[in-house]
């Protein structure tokens, strides 16, 4: 019997999430997780170095 999995990796912080608890990167359309963007990344960290971006928490978290 196989079991379904339908986890996905966040291309900005490389946790595995459920696909379904995510959205896709703004300008590429990879999966970024609920947690990242919860905290403002819309990047992943492929786009987020050709625009000299950071796929980091919001200003302010530590």
């Amino acid at each position: 019997m196989s079991k379904e999995h339908d986890g996905m990796i966040c291309r900005a912080c490389g946790n595995e999430e459920r696909a379904s608890e995510g959205y896709p990167c703004t300008e590429c359309g990879t999966f970024i997780c609920i947690i990242c963007s919860l905290r403002g990344v819309s990047l992943c960290k492929e786009c987020a170095a050709k625009s000299d971006k950071t796929p980091s928490a919001a200003p302010g978290d530590s």
